[in-house]
This record gives structure tokens, sequence and C-alpha cells, in this order.
């Protein structure tokens, strides 16, 4: 394998799209709280750290899902045999590493964050993604966490915990999206989900709930003049109508088709619902 391809594969194992979000998510994090003076080379340690983490995060995840992803996501660098278990664990240390390192110079309480961040995301590869919905709140409550170490950046969290409640739900709903799309391989390696648990008619209804419950959260911040009118017209003209659109896809007579097409609407509305935010705060 030439330099170039294993750069690509080293890159690829991280969820790179995964990682600039939450790199974005943290920036928007901090921009949201600031309410004084604040550094913006503390926010952007912040913002490396936390997708350092969360790349770290997706090797320790694709490490302990190598069988599964050889039926759900055969083309993943593991699961198709383009770079070694023990470098991906090599890699994975690396950034845990520069996460560690990153978060020691913003503040004491954001290194205890990434540490337990860490220690969390390993928790959830080796033992929770095992426990239905336990380890889908785990990572929703993490993704969620990057808002809240966004203002712990700027030393103010107030203004993170509702778009961390926003982020919680749609990434809850992705991950179950997820856990639809693996059943078969989960089901093969005896992977206890959501999912292989109770269904695919149980799982759509429990996102069906979750998903109205989301569209309804996005009146609050406006009704209790928190967001200014540009939150409001965005989540109504796009964040919602998204989220309506994918509910109407989720009941199409072959979901199971949908599934990739589905979790990536959740992260482009995942993306506009922080835009949103950043332009009504």
């Amino acid at each position: 394998m030439n330099s170039f391809s294993n750069i690509k594969a080293y890159l690829f194992i991280t969820r790179p799209v995964n990682v600039i979000i939450t790199f974005l998510v943290v920036i928007v994090g901090a921009i949201i709280c600031i309410i004084s003076d604040y550094s913006i080379f503390k926010i952007l340690l912040a913002a490396f750290s936390a997708a350092l983490t969360a790349g770290a995060g997706n090797i320790m995840n694709d490490i302990y899902d190598k069988e599964a992803d050889k039926i759900n996501h055969p083309e993943r660098p593991l699961a198709k045999g383009i770079i070694t278990t023990k470098k991906s664990w090599i890699e994975y240390f690396f950034l845990t590493f520069l996460a560690v390192a990153a978060s020691s110079f913003i503040n004491q309480t954001a290194l205890a964050i990434v540490i337990l961040s860490s220690v969390l995301l390993y928790l959830y590869s080796a033992r929770l993604k095992k426990i239905p919905l336990l380890g889908n709140i785990t990572v929703a409550y993490l993704t969620g966490l990057a808002f809240i170490f966004g203002g712990i950046s700027v030393n103010n969290v107030r203004g993170a915990f509702i778009p961390a409640i926003f982020a919680f739900f749609i990434n809850f709903i992705r991950e179950l999206i997820k856990d639809m799309e693996d059943i078969e391989g989960d089901t093969k390696v005896g992977l206890l989900t959501f999912s292989t648990r109770f269904g695919l008619k149980a799982s759509i209804l429990f996102i069906t709930f979750l998903t109205i419950t989301l569209i309804a959260f996005t009146f609050y911040p406006f009704i209790k003049n928190i967001y200014s009118i540009e939150f409001f017209v965005l989540a109504m003209l796009i964040v919602n109508p998204i989220l309506v659109y994918f509910l109407k896809l989720l009941y199409e007579k072959d979901v199971t088709k949908n599934l990739n097409k589905l979790s990536n609407m959740l992260k482009l509305d995942m993306l506009i619902g922080l835009l949103a935010i950043y332009l009504g705060k």
C-alpha cells in the first residue's frame, strides 16, 4: 500500500466528517457562551481536543466492531484489512494523548472532561454498546457535552444547555438509525442493540417519538426569547422540514434502503441547527 493510501486509511478510520462536526460544535458552543473576555487560542484548543477525542473514539469503535463491520461496513479500513488492529491501537493512543495534552492548557475542568469522555468512549465500545439504549444514550450525551465543553473554554456554560439538548436528541435518533442499519451484522455476532432486541418496527416507533419531541423542543428557545427571530426562521423553514421529511422516509415500505440516507440527513440537519443557533444568538 502506497503512502497516500496509508494516510487516507488512517484518516478514514477516524470518521473525518464526524470529527469536523465535533470541532464545529465546540466552536459554536464557545461563541454562544461568550459574555466577557475570552481566549481564541483556548477555544481552538478545546475544539481541537474534542475533535481528537471523537476521532480516537471512532477508532476504538472500529477495533471492537471489526468482525461485525465485515458485514455491516466492509469498506472501513480495519474490516477491509487496509490497516492492522495494532496500528489502529497506536493511532488511538496517539490521538488520545494529543487530546489530553491540548485540554491541559485550557483549564482543569476541560482536562477532566476529556479524560472522562475518553473513558466513556472506551466503555461504550467495550461494553455499553452491547446494552440496548445505554450505548446510544452515552454517544448522544457525549455529543451534547461538546457544547458544554465549548462553554467551559470561555468560562461560561449556561448558554450551552439548549444546544446541548438539541444535539443529544438528534444524535440519539441517529444512533438508533445506525443500529437499524447494522442489524444484520450485529445479529450474526450476537451484539444486543435496541434493534436486534425489539426489531425494526419498535425502533421506528421510538425514533418517531424522539423526532416529534425534538421538533416540539425547537419552539422553546423562541417562545422563551432565548434566541432571536433568525433561529426561529431557520428552524421552521429548514431544520424542522428536514425532520418531517426524515419521518416520511422512515415509514416508506423498504426503509432499510434509506437508512444511510437518513443518517446523513441528520448530520446535515445538525449542521443547519448549529447555524440557526449561531445566527439566533
